[in-house]
């Protein structure tokens, strides 16, 4: 005989709850795990977790706009030729031409530019729109080595070796059928409409003595103008940036799992990885041990969104960042505009569960003609840039507050931490404490 307490309503499960219960549904009813685009959705510790420490009587403030604050960053000053000089320190992540549309690529390479930033080519080679319009441009050299050339890397401003993503490190990228256009299958030497899937590892190499080789490779073929940046995914933060400095690496840009990703198994996204605020005093400690930070210069991407994320990842020792997700909403990404037609795919504004679909009403995600022209990129260049500049002055007014007249002249000392987990990830003192985990004493 059952019995229920009519004082008190049902308990569901926190274990089995219903997003759980939904999922075991599916996998049951179709037999496949399921794929989905974006980055991990489960709350981690992030930057929201940390504070600063403005001026007071012990610090002394630096006045509004009238005192300068120096944003600029150099990158690749190791090795290269011809390092890459930023205005701002805030650049845009490799997104494919392929994940993304044409006049998404050509909006992205125009609003870096008016920033005075880079932007980044993804997975798929380098399209003559997004060398056109940008005036900085990083090429992305994978595993998949699809759209590769000599001519490509010679046409670049630098050379990123992805070994790595933040949202699926230790796993392929995918890109589904209906993405894949006549264009997009004679860039990548693919058949139209066939689903891809990018190896994981890099075919010519197994370990960091043949990634230093690789690098020479790379920097003989383009007469060592180039910087090389080597792109890990946050897994084991220490040694990798360890092993790319050794390998050669001018930039090593690291991935937290808040990064995104235009198409992948929903339990990578979700079960793979480090946070972001986890991945960077590691990897800044490996550069301090080798003395090499500032050195060869980090690059920190993976759920970036405001000018105070920018200000803390620098404290902790990053000398610039990397967006994606951000910039994609920037020029237009998930607008509620469009909720009536992300309701008709299942999904909401916000939700980032479309991205592999191809049918992106925002004409951003999409290899659909009639979609990406519903995005104007000149007007959603305007966008991007405007958004950097508001995350390069929100930036600079927190420096200012620190007594800083550099934004890279913000350090630890500068933050402290609200929770445990994130006093013990950034290895700054619990609010109220000198402590935190791992250090001893209070």
């Amino acid at each position: 005989m059952s019995y229920h307490n009519p004082f008190t309503p049902p308990r569901k499960s926190a274990t089995f709850d219903d997003h759980t219960l939904a999922e075991i549904r599916r996998a049951a009813a179709t037999g496949i795990y399921d794929i989905r685009g974006g980055g991990t959705k489960r709350k981690v510790p992030h930057f929201d977790d940390l504070l600063f420490l403005g001026a007071s009587i012990s610090r002394y403030p630096l006045e509004g706009y009238r005192e300068k604050c120096e944003t600029s960053v150099v990158l690749g000053t190791r090795f290269a030729k011809k390092p890459i000089e930023l205005k701002i320190p805030i650049t845009i992540a490799g997104m494919s031409f392929g994940a993304l549309s044409g006049n998404a690529k050509e909006a992205l390479g125009r609003g870096a530019t008016l920033a005075g930033t880079s932007t980044t080519t993804g997975d798929g080679g380098m399209t003559d729109e997004e060398r056109g319009h940008s005036e900085k441009l990083v090429y992305q050299y994978l595993p998949s080595r699809y759209g590769m050339n000599p001519r490509d890397l010679r046409r670049a401003d630098a050379i990123e070796v992805v070994v790595g993503q933040g949202a699926k490190p230790g796993g392929g990228g995918m890109l589904l059928g209906q993405k894949i256009s006549d264009r997009v299958a004679q860039m990548r030497n693919l058949p139209m409409g066939i689903d891809q899937r990018s190896a994981c590892r890099h075919p010519d190499w197994t370990g960091p003595d043949d990634l230093e080789i690789k690098i020479l490779e790379l920097r003989e073929i383009t007469d060592w103008e180039k910087p090389i940046y080597v792109k890990v995914g946050g897994a084991r933060p220490y040694y990798d940036t360890a092993l790319a400095v050794k390998a050669g690496a001018d930039v090593v840009v690291l991935d937290g799992m808040q990064g995104g990703t235009a198409a992948t198994q929903d339990v990578f996204i979700e079960n793979v990885g480090m946070p972001t605020l986890a991945c960077i005093r590691p990897a800044v400690q490996a550069l301090q041990d080798l003395g090499m930070h500032r050195k060869v210069q980090l690059i920190i991407s993976g759920g970036i969104r405001s000018g105070a994320d920018v200000a803390k990842a620098l404290a902790l020792g990053a000398d610039a960042v990397a967006i994606g997700t951000a910039a994609l909403v920037a020029i237009g990404d998930n607008d509620p505009k469009w909720e009536e037609e992300y309701q008709k795919l299942g999904t909401t504004a916000g939700a980032y569960d479309d991205w592999h679909e191809g049918k992106d009403p925002a004409g951003i995600t999409t290899q659909d003609p009639e979609l990406a022209a519903r995005l104007d990129p000149v007007a959603a260049g305007r966008r991007l840039a405007n958004y950097l500049k508001v995350m390069t002055l929100e930036a600079q007014t927190i420096a200012r507050a620190c007594g800083k007249n550099k934004l890279h002249n913000l350090e630890p000392e500068d933050l402290c931490a609200l929770t445990m987990e994130a006093a013990a990830m950034a290895q700054v003192p619990l609010a109220g404490t000198s402590w935190y985990p791992g250090k001893g004493g209070f």
